[in-house]
């Protein structure tokens, strides 16, 4: 890779901290990621935000590939609502906005509440049947959440972060990870929220029939075929918040699934995405791999939620603090490796 000018003065920025060569590891990468997103030497994590789209799947009403019934999905959103949940901890830990979008689901939610109202519709269809959703449907998805997008850029915010909450939503990324990296469906499903073995074969089965039964000819096809609306719309977010030159915070399986149909739209997408940890579930290694990824992190979490996003977070604050405030060798007067 041929490196800006900017890039140039990054990397001896970072080198010429007071420290051994590449002593900080991946904070001195991600440092220098973050600089060549901004094209800055001083980047900075500016009210960092993470975006919880959520959704319902026509699949899980019948229960077959999941283990809990598709109305928690709307409890959860009252969760996020509450504060009550993982999401809402860890960003609460780290100083982070939560912004919980309805996508799609199941539920009519009271205009009271702390929730942006960007419902499509009550649901997708059973892609066992028939598509998800139409193609409009899908665009509409993509449009909506690049506008929750741009208002937090406009607000001042650069860097952010994604999750998801969706019964059955791990069925349509295998879906989804099967098309776009053509690793046999069989090896992309995983337990979800709980399958045993045996419900995993199943689901694997199930599956697999509803992948030969759908030949989508393009990502935007595919993602309305086996997508979920909160997928669709973590898919949109993605490319408008490369397109407004933000920093990309990628969760675990769910969001990564949809980078894999942003990246196939425009490859330039992964320019600016940060990859927050390797997931538990199975099938996220391989995605990482595929896209030639290097996750900060690896807790063993499978939750979603963007709780992996907004542990990764503190990581981005510590990259330009140091490239920002360490000191350089000549500026502390400490005789560089070179005069050892």
């Amino acid at each position: 890779m041929i490196k800006t000018d900017v890039q140039q003065a990054l990397q001896h920025k970072i080198d010429t901290k007071t420290k051994p060569l590449g002593a900080l590891g991946k904070l001195e990468t991600l440092a220098f990621k973050i600089g060549s997103i901004q094209n800055t030497e001083t980047p900075t994590i500016a009210k960092p935000a993470i975006i919880v789209f959520a959704g319902d799947h026509g699949i899980a009403s019948k229960g077959e590939v999941n283990p809990f019934p598709q109305e928690v999905t709307a409890q959860m959103v009252y969760n996020f609502v509450n504060g009550g949940a993982a999401i809402n901890v860890f960003s609460k830990t780290n100083d982070i906005e939560l912004k919980v979008v309805d996508a799609g689901v199941n539920h009519e939610f009271g205009a009271d509440l702390n929730i942006i109202n960007a419902k499509i519709a009550l649901g997708t269809k059973n892609y066992q049947e028939e598509p998800a959703m139409t193609s409009t449907q899908c665009t509409d998805a993509m449009r909506k959440a690049g506008d929750i997008v741009e208002n937090l850029h406009k607000n001042g915010c650069n860097t952010v972060g994604f999750g998801e909450m969706g019964i059955s939503n791990t069925s349509s990324a295998a879906l989804l990870m099967s098309y776009f990296t053509k690793i046999p469906i069989e090896d992309c499903v995983g337990s979800g929220t709980g399958l045993d073995s045996e419900g995993i074969s199943k689901k694997g089965k199930i599956l697999s029939e509803v992948y030969e039964k759908h030949q989508p000819k393009s990502a935007e096809e595919a993602l309305a075929t086996f997508g979920g609306f909160e997928i669709a719309m973590l898919c949109g977010a993605i490319l408008k918040a490369y397109e407004l030159n933000m920093v990309i915070v990628i969760d675990g399986f769910i969001v990564t699934s949809a980078l894999l149909a942003a990246q196939a739209i425009n490859p330039k997408v992964l320019e600016s995405c940060v990859f927050a940890h390797s997931s538990n579930e199975q099938g996220h290694k391989n995605m990482l791999e595929f896209l030639n990824a290097d996750p900060l992190l690896a807790l063993g979490l499978r939750l979603g939620e963007g709780t992996g996003a907004a542990l990764a977070i503190p990581l981005l604050r510590a990259s330009v603090d140091f490239l920002n405030n360490m000191a350089s060798f000549e500026s502390a007067g400490v005789s560089g490796e070179s005069e050892n």
